[in-house]
């Protein structure tokens, strides 16, 4: 080998012309040239890949930051949770007063 430290690589993958991409696994080699070579040959020789990814893994950025991963606004009316007890006494408040029709106006004349 040419000396080099070994380095962890990832390894993604896609199955077929518009799937996902998905992480395959990793492999060791010291350097991204040796690091496709390996990759073509586990995950592309048997044509099982269409596509492939190699990403030393000291370029993927950790973000597991609690603070910067939940939204700073309230957003939880795009949760399919359905309504909030507030918005459904306010929908069949206007149901009923929809139901119960026009109500009396007088004549402006």
């Amino acid at each position: 080998m040419s000396g080099q430290p070994m380095q962890v690589f990832e390894v993604f993958r896609r199955e077929r012309e518009g799937g996902p991409m998905q992480h395959a696994g990793n492999l060791l080699a010291p350097d991204a040239e040796l690091a496709t070579h390996y990759a073509r040959e586990f995950y592309g020789r048997r044509q099982e890949s269409v596509r492939l990814w190699i990403v030393p893994r000291a370029a993927i950025l950790d973000l597991d930051d609690p603070d910067l991963l939940q939204p700073p606004l309230d957003r939880s009316f795009k949760k399919p949770a359905g309504y909030s007890t507030e918005i459904k006494r306010k929908l069949a408040d206007a149901r009923a007063r929809a139901d119960a029709g026009p109500s009396e106006e007088v004549d402006p004349r």
